[in-house]
């Protein structure tokens, strides 16, 4: 048989993730003990309420039918009122809104749907890897803009050169960020949103942590700026906020030409988010501000506080993300990411992501997730205390 792999399977960089998670694998099978800060799977199980919700809904025939069109009318109505209350952002629901397969399948559609062959898209690096990954599977051109600490982790747009410009069709944004925890203000977006009419490039906005803020800033929405639906849409995930992620529920709300682009894709391609799912995440979200995503955050404070104080003892560098559960801690010593990681694992049984598999500004760095209990913290930096970096 010849070759079966694809071309553009070629294409792509190592998922990084995947490679992770199968030596993880490895570990448990051998019977170590692994501590896992790799992937950002909540260890709490879903909201009671939520389930209860999915209880009720499952029952009903009319649940069981293909879920066509992007969405219920229900679906779409109680996401443009989640919008109006968290944000004061009206939507029209039937064309501004639209019901994903958890976030990641709309960002991975995306460029699909708008994006020709060679035409360029800004890429942050570090950044979500879909990204990139959905711009080579659409035959665009990635374009890294770079994200540093000096800059807060914000894009310096203005350094994106002339030439890049006049080719890019797409613009990816993320905040607060993955994998760094930094948050953008509002001024940033109305750059953002500014530079993005006069470039006419449509700004894709990935906002699946918004709902989750450790301290006192909430985190705005792009479509908060003046005119950002001429040119803005924005994602939003339940798997987060509500530990859903193995629902697969999300939605994408914002310009109405991009929403209606992504449809068509998704038209051809699935055939829609369960009714259950879709009745269930539309009760969560009328419920987004209830004590336990509430209690879920200041869980998460705590533990990132616990995780970062514990690797600055170690010589990292980590503060206390002000959104997100990661904690993005500088290496000690001028160590590389990978190696630090492998270390991790096969000298004190502990997972956590090297940034390079972020991109390559994301060196020098370890994404650890603190989706785990605050006693696995504390016995992770216990281990972290024998190795000598």
């Amino acid at each position: 048989m010849s070759a079966v792999m694809s071309e553009r399977l070629k294409a792509l960089p190592p998922y990084l993730l995947a490679e992770i998670n199968r030596q993880k694998t490895v570990a448990i099978d051998a019977g170590r003990d692994v501590i896992d800060f790799g992937v950002g799977d909540p260890a709490e199980p879903t909201h009671t309420f939520i389930i209860d919700q999915m209880i009720a809904a499952l029952p009903k025939p009319e649940n069981h039918k293909y879920p066509l069109g992007g969405g219920s009318p229900g679906f779409r109505r109680a996401i443009a009122e989640f919008v109006s209350r968290r944000y004061g952002v009206m939507l029209d629901p039937a064309t501004q809104v639209l019901a994903l397969i958890g976030s990641k399948e709309g960002i991975g559609h995306l460029p699909l749907a708008v994006v020709n062959p060679g035409e360029t898209v800004l890429v942050p690096s570090p950044g979500y890897p879909a990204y990139r990954a959905a711009t080579i599977f659409a035959g665009g051109e990635p374009y890294t803009v770079p994200l540093v600490a000096e800059r807060g982790w914000l894009p310096d747009l203005d350094a994106i050169p002339a030439d890049v410009r006049s080719n890019a069709k797409l613009m990816f944004l993320n905040y607060p960020n993955n994998p760094t925890g930094a948050v953008a203000e509002r001024p940033f977006f109305e750059r953002a949103v500014a530079f993005a009419r006069e470039n006419s490039v449509i700004l894709a906005h990935d906002a699946a942590y918004n709902d989750m803020w450790l301290d006192d800033f909430r985190p705005p929405s792009v479509l908060q700026v003046d005119g950002a639906t001429d040119v803005a849409i924005e994602f939003h995930s339940a798997s987060k906020t509500f530990n859903m992620t193995g629902w697969r529920t999300g939605f994408v709300i914002g310009n109405a030409d991009v929403i209606a682009a992504l449809a068509r894709i998704k038209a051809n391609v699935d055939s829609g988010l369960f009714f259950a799912i879709q009745e269930t995440t539309a009760a969560a979200y009328a419920r987004a501000d209830c004590p336990e995503v509430e209690q879920m955050r200041q869980g998460y404070r705590r533990r990132a506080e616990l995780l970062s104080g514990g690797l600055r003892d170690l010589g990292f560098t980590a503060e206390p993300p002000r959104a997100t559960f990661y904690v993005w801690a500088g290496v000690p010593g001028g160590t590389d990411s990978m190696t630090v990681c492998r270390r991790l694992l096969d000298e004190a049984d502990i997972v956590g992501v090297p940034g390079v598999g972020f991109g390559p500004t994301g060196e020098g760095y370890v994404r650890f997730s603190v989706s785990v209990s605050d006693e696995r913290i504390e016995l992770a930096v216990e281990r972290m205390r024998k190795l000598k970096w």
